[in-house]
């Protein structure tokens, strides 16, 4: 089955950066987009920032000009530079890939997390 890790959290205080990273694995026939979405304590799960085969890439607006998703796509593996990072940014990171199957279908595979706690 199609699996996905995240890695490079951890704890920053305010103002610094961290970089995540995902690698998929398993029976990925074809991505259509990864994405980056979060959850804080208490929250429902927030949509951070998307990238598409093609390149196209969306933010939220509580990240745009801070947060910046790349992708390798040879390697499936998608990328979350975090830049000027704040309180607010504290939050489970998630690592999504919506792909097309083998058979045809399109699904969403997630990560299982990794912690991003910015002390003030």
């Amino acid at each position: 089955q199609v699996q996905l890790v995240e890695s490079g959290g951890g704890l920053v205080q305010a103002g610094g950066s961290l970089r995540l990273s995902c690698a998929a694995s398993g029976s990925i026939f074809s991505v259509n987009a990864m994405a980056w979405y979060r959850q804080a304590p208490g929250k429902g799960r927030e949509f951070v920032a998307r990238i598409t085969s093609g390149g196209s890439t969306t933010y939220a607006d509580s990240v745009k000009d801070r947060f910046t998703i790349s992708r390798n796509s040879a390697k499936n593996t998608v990328f979350l530079q975090m830049n000027s990072l704040k309180p607010e940014d504290t939050a489970v990171y998630y690592c999504n890939c919506n792909a097309k199957t083998f058979l045809g279908g399109t699904k969403d595979y997630w990560g299982q997390g990794t912690q991003v706690t910015v002390s003030s």
